[in-house]
This record gives C-alpha cells, structure tokens and sequence, in this order.
C-alpha cells in the first residue's frame, strides 16, 4: 500500500509540471515570436515480480506475468516551432520570418551569439540595428544619420535613403541560422535561444536559400499558443491531478482500515 502512495505522488508531481508549462503557454500567448511547450511522459520501472513466460503450476507458462508499476515523470517538454500568426505593424523596422530560421544578435559578453524570431528591430546611438533588447543584429549594419526610408527585401537585403538623395544604399543584408534539432536550443528569456550540444552547430545563409524561410517588412510573428487549446489542455492536466489526489485519499484510507482491523 506504500507503494501505491508513492505511485500516486510522482502522478502528482508530474501533473504539478505539466501545469506549470501549460501556464507559461498561456501567459505568453501574446508574447512576440513565443513557441509553445508541450509536456513528455514516460513511465517509471516496473517492479518485476513475475516474468513473463515463466512456468506457472503443471509447467505452463504464464503467458503476461505480473509487472507492477512505480509511476510517472515528466521527461521532458518539447517546443513546437511552428509558425506563428502574421501581427501587421505598418513599422519599417519590424520583419517576420516566413518559415525556417533565427536572426542572429551578439550577446552582451560579446562571445556568445543568440537566436530569436522576435523581429522588433530597434536602432541603437551609434546606428546599428539590434533587437528589442538593445543585442546587434548579425552581421551588423549601420544605418545612416537622419535616413528617410528604409527597406528590408525578403532575401534580407537592408536598403537605406540618406538625406539629400532619391536613391537607396544597400548598407547590409541579415542572414538566418538554421539548426539540425531546433527542439534541442536552450530557451533563455528575452526571447532568445541558445545553441547547444543537442541542437547541433547553426547553418547560417540568406534567406530564401537552402529551406531557409523569406524576411517580410513590416510584420512581426505573433505566438503560436492557441488560447483555446491551451484552456482544455489546463482543464484536462487539472482533473488529472485531481483524480490521483483521490487515489492517495483512497489508499490512506485503506492503510487507516487495515491498521484498525489488525
């Protein structure tokens, strides 16, 4: 019976979890870029008490043996990189990726790059574009001072006019990174992600070459959490919960009868 108490916290615990992920999707259903998490299960050993095949009475064999359980985990959550809905800004500095990809930003210890979909460039004092946290896009580009129009072509080629001239200057082109395993980069906040051991080395190139998705002006990526989805997703994880807190009750109950009837 102590088993079955122990069965029923780690159902608790995961559930507890997959709560916990379910709540993050849903608070940042608005969040520019965001990727929704989905919980992994798997179940716990199992108690080996009786193998399957083994010779019962008169020889034959037990056909399914006796395997008992000692519950559940959370394995891992996975991102879900699909795209997001299109969110039209009407602003020059604001690009969406379609399909495949990341903008590169340097990170602020200047040795580490990051990744992110999250489009809302910004222009920092000395003219170069970076991302809504103030990282430069790379490779860099530097717009010039006072420039009156800026164009960003769906291969990444950045267009500036300077003042005094009715023709734009190319001053630069963004190139995505791409990754074996996307589902492998680490999730650091800020939108960002990093690259690691299990998301393989980035493929970096122009986009709209080698399956890398086109840069759209003017739009950014809105969230791919699907509120609706998530709400009985929340509904589902907390009956789950609920219910193996009564298989808890239960077995408490019967340790209470068979201590009073011993």
């Amino acid at each position: 019976m102590d088993l079955a108490l122990t069965i029923a916290k780690t159902g608790l615990d995961a559930h507890h979890r997959n709560l916990e992920i379910i709540s993050n999707n849903l608070a940042n259903s608005s969040t520019t870029a965001f990727k929704r998490n989905r919980g992994d299960f798997e179940d716990l050993p199992y108690q080996l008490i009786k193998p399957p095949g083994q010779p019962s009475n008169n020889d034959i064999e037990n056909p399914t043996g006796l395997m008992i359980g000692t519950g559940v985990k959370m394995s891992s959550n996975t991102k879900i990189f699909t795209d997001g809905p299109p969110v039209i800004t009407d602003r020059d500095k604001s690009v969406r990726i379609q399909g495949r990809g990341f903008l590169q930003v340097q990170m602020p210890n200047g040795n580490t790059t990051g990744y992110t979909r999250d489009g809302e460039l910004q222009v920092n004092d000395q003219g170069q574009l970076t991302d809504h946290n103030g990282y430069i896009i790379q490779p860099p580009m530097t717009l010039p001072q006072g420039y009156t129009q800026l164009s960003i072509a769906q291969d990444g080629t950045v267009s500036a006019t300077s003042p005094g001239s009715n023709l734009p200057t190319q001053i630069g082109q963004i190139q995505l990174a791409d990754f074996m395993n996307t589902e492998g980069l680490q999730s650091v906040g800020q939108n960002l992600y990093l690259e690691t051991q299990a998301s393989g080395q980035p493929v970096v190139g122009n986009p709209a070459q080698n399956g890398l998705g086109i840069i759209l002006q003017g739009q950014l990526e809105g969230s791919n959490v699907n509120v609706v989805e998530e709400m009985v997703n929340l509904i589902e994880a907390q009956r789950a919960f609920e219910v193996t807190s009564k298989a808890i009750s239960a077995a408490d109950n019967m340790l209470q009868y068979i201590n009073q009837t011993t």
